[in-house]
């Protein structure tokens, strides 16, 4: 009886084996998704699709999955330790799944031989073991996009020439990020915000690939070790539809924002012609400044994202904001408090130098509300001088 179950559990195990051993007509894939509605779609997503008619598979490895459903996800999510896996799903659920939401579907089959495509999906199997599944997502260096890259390298023991496309231009992170949103969006504007000067420097072309679309860019132009390209046979398996946006102008952040610093400028000039001080209104932009400011302090100092450092939004959100309040909240406030007022007038100027000569590029939608800040704190000054 024993001999028998050892018999058929080593005949189990062989079937298995042979099960994941790809025939000589198998094909590897590289699948590129076009860009989504949502903010976290917006980049578009890949995969590796393993096509075997002989042994019956046709399915999709990706590095996109993430726990959003697991406890502390949004806390390890702001602390930048937020783990992504790799996922497997039958190609035609993959395929349904984006025609259905009308994201555009490419496919590009590697030239590989029956030695590294075996390699590959071998690779791709052990990854997708519940122990080895998880990574940690760094949005720049360690994401979907750039996996395909990685693994297609290991597949290849790192024989792959990655060439610069013909439309090739040297870009900056940013750069890279913003041409793919809607500038005048609240999304943009928070990328903006919360991404500090780091991502203002040019990335390398290899650098570039940690868009989904340069994926699909640069792989069209690799070569192999023997100088044969990496690309076999490249085709569009579904084409996004023409869709009619809903124009959403007046709840974006240009006219929300232009219309608060109309606010702002309005009670100034109405403060300033009756010779008083709306301390409302200088108690609400400190505290929402000095918290957007504590905020971004903490992503710079606090998480692990390599994208939060240096951030010089920290100029116009001055986390010692908050702490001038029980200043805010007196007649006349003390004199050295004029003297903080002017220094951060000068931090906006400051700010306005950064901008200028290219340390960081900052949100177009923001100059309105810069623009009434600054006016604001020069009444402040003129206010509590005439008083004093």
């Amino acid at each position: 009886m024993k001999m028998r179950f050892l018999l058929l559990l080593s005949l189990f195990s062989f079937q298995i084996s042979v099960s994941q051993t790809l025939s000589p007509t198998a094909e590897i894939s590289v699948l590129t998704i076009g860009p989504g509605a949502s903010l976290n779609d917006a980049f578009g997503h890949n995969g590796f699709r393993i096509k075997d008619k002989v042994q019956g598979i046709d399915e999709v490895f990706d590095y996109g999955r993430f726990p959003f459903n697991e406890p502390g996800f949004y806390l390890n999510f702001a602390r930048g330790k937020l783990s992504y896996s790799i996922g497997k799903d039958a190609f035609n659920d993959v395929l349904n799944f984006y025609t259905w939401q009308n994201r555009t579907i490419r496919e590009q089959v590697l030239n590989l031989n029956a030695v590294e495509k075996q390699k590959l999906y071998t690779f791709l199997l052990n990854n997708y073991k519940p122990e080895n599944r998880a990574y940690l997502y760094d949005f720049f260096y360690d994401n979907c996009a750039t996996k395909i890259k990685d693994v297609a390298n290991t597949a290849l023991n790192n024989g792959i020439s990655f060439h610069k496309p013909d439309d090739y231009q040297a870009q900056t992170f940013r750069t890279l990020i913003q041409n793919n949103l809607n500038k005048n969006s609240w999304g943009s504007l928070g990328i903006d915000i919360a991404l500090g000067s780091v991502i203002d420097r040019e990335a390398s072309p290899e650098e570039q690939m940690f868009l989904p679309e340069n994926i699909h860019r640069f792989f069209s132009k690799a070569t192999l070790q023997n100088g044969e390209p990496l690309v076999s046979k490249s085709e569009t398996l579904y084409a996004e539809k023409e869709k009619n946006t809903a124009s959403n102008l007046w709840s974006s952040p240009l006219v929300i924002l232009s219309l608060i610093a109309l606010g702002i400028l309005w009670i100034t000039y109405s403060d300033y012609k009756n010779r008083k001080r709306s301390k409302w209104l200088d108690i609400t932009l400190f505290i929402i400044t000095g918290l957007i400011g504590v905020f971004l302090l903490l992503l710079w100092f606090a998480t692990d994202h390599s994208a939060t450092a240096h951030n010089y939004n920290l100029l116009w959100a001055f986390a010692l904001n908050v702490f001038m309040i029980g200043q805010l909240c007196k007649a006349q406030p003390k004199l050295w408090f004029s003297r903080y007022l002017k220094f951060i007038i000068i931090m906006l100027c400051l700010m306005v130098f950064h901008w200028i000569v290219g340390v960081q590029v900052f949100a177009v939608t923001l100059i309105p509300l810069l623009l009434a800040l600054a006016i604001r704190y020069v009444f402040l000054v003129r206010h509590f001088k005439v008083n004093s």
